[in-house]
């Protein structure tokens, strides 16, 4: 008797059986386990049980890294509040430091031998309240680092005129072919109107300058010296000159080119940022500023820059003749300063400072964030907090 193939011909559509099949099967299923053994069937168990195992650790493993993380936002967290405290006294120490600065009769300057600017302390700071003062506040859970530096050791560029401007452009060696351009552009970005000075460009240029990102030019003060970049002509090497490596790792825009594209060109000894400044009262310290700075000064060469930095490095001593200036005719004691130097030092620098940049790095358990306060000091009792940031 066939009974697969009666079986088939009774099925619809002649189907082929499943019964010879699944016999086959199942008799293989026996023939492998009788092969394998009795302890194959311990094996296998054993293998899950390993594998459930390295599951169940993966995955503790992950919720407690997940919960670390979320307990150390919730602790940074409630150390905000603290260190935006240590950051306000930061900058109330350094008010408190510049004002003391003031009350010392023998120290008629400001330089950097004096304990605001990170120095020993000049001729007057043993017998005041500077003696031993730190540029740091300490307190159980944290600390924070403080560093003053004054504006006034840089130009003020709000208020540079068109020498000025291709002087600092000559110090940098910028090809002669390219100061107009540049000094044009940026009197234009700073003038309150919108006529087109010689190379030079204005809002109707910034429309279209960036592809999909127009701006226009700003027609008044810069209220940050990186508004620079936004300048037609300006590059970022002209901006850091020799601190390539602030950006050899960011993208920025390329003279006439896409938004995003790097830029490779010439580096500069110094850059616009080292030479200028947005905000001081416009005159520049002899005592803190570079030689760099003081050769924007008309008239001044490389030599007497140079000399007037070498002459003040002394110790003060009082007399004048050593050390820091104490009033800008001091200068005239520096062999390489001429007398048309000294008419033109007199009308554009000062020994005094009056802005002033504060930076705080606090620190509270093992959290840390920058803040910057610019002062503006007047006298002892007058100091103003101009701003007030943090950058991270």
């Amino acid at each position: 008797m066939k009974v697969l193939g009666s079986w088939s011909q009774r099925r619809p559509g002649n189907c082929v059986p499943v019964a010879e099949p699944a016999r086959e099967l199942a008799r293989r299923i026996r023939q492998w386990r009788a092969q394998a053994g009795p302890g194959s069937e311990a094996a296998i168990a054993l293998v899950i049980v390993m594998i459930s195992i390295f599951v169940l650790t993966v995955l503790a493993g992950g919720f407690a890294y997940s919960m670390k993380v979320e307990t150390r936002l919730a602790h940074n967290a409630n150390s905000e509040t603290e260190l935006e405290w240590l950051g306000r006294s930061g900058v109330e120490k350094a008010r408190w430091i510049l004002s003391e600065q003031l009350k010392i009769a023998q120290e008629p300057y400001d330089g950097l031998d004096q304990v605001w600017a990170g120095g020993p302390g000049g001729i007057g700071t043993s017998n005041s309240a500077l003696a031993q003062v730190q540029l740091n506040i300490e307190v159980p859970n944290g600390r924070a680092d403080i560093t003053i530096v004054d504006l006034e050791r840089r130009a003020n560029i709000n208020v540079a005129s068109e020498a000025i401007l291709q002087q600092a452009l000559m110090v940098m060696n910028v090809d002669a072919g390219e100061m107009t351009p540049i000094v044009n552009c940026v009197l234009d970005w700073i003038d309150p109107d919108e006529n087109v000075r010689i190379q030079g460009a204005e809002s109707d240029v910034y429309q279209n300058f960036i592809p999909n990102h127009p701006y226009s030019s700003k027609d008044g003060p810069m209220d940050d010296l990186s508004e620079l970049l936004m300048i037609k002509g300006i590059t970022p090497e002209l901006y850091y000159g020799s601190s390539a490596t602030n950006y050899q790792q960011r993208t920025f825009r390329p003279q006439g080119g896409l938004l995003g594209q790097a830029t490779q060109g010439p580096v500069y000894t110094v850059g616009l940022t080292n030479l200028f400044t947005p905000l001081s009262d416009g005159k520049i310290n002899i005592n803190t500023a570079s030689a760099e700075v003081l050769q924007l000064i008309p008239l001044m060469t490389p030599e007497a820059a140079e000399g007037i930095v070498s002459a003040r490095a002394g110790e003060a001593d009082g007399s004048g003749l050593n050390g820091p200036y104490f009033n800008v005719g001091q200068v005239r004691r520096v062999p390489e300063v001429s007398l048309p130097m000294v008419g033109a030092i007199q009308q554009f620098c000062d020994v005094r400072s009056k802005t002033f940049e504060v930076h705080v790095k606090a620190n509270v358990n093992g959290y840390t964030r920058d803040f910057v306060g610019v002062l503006g000091r007047n006298n002892q009792r007058d100091i103003q907090v101009l701003s007030f940031y943090w950058t991270n």
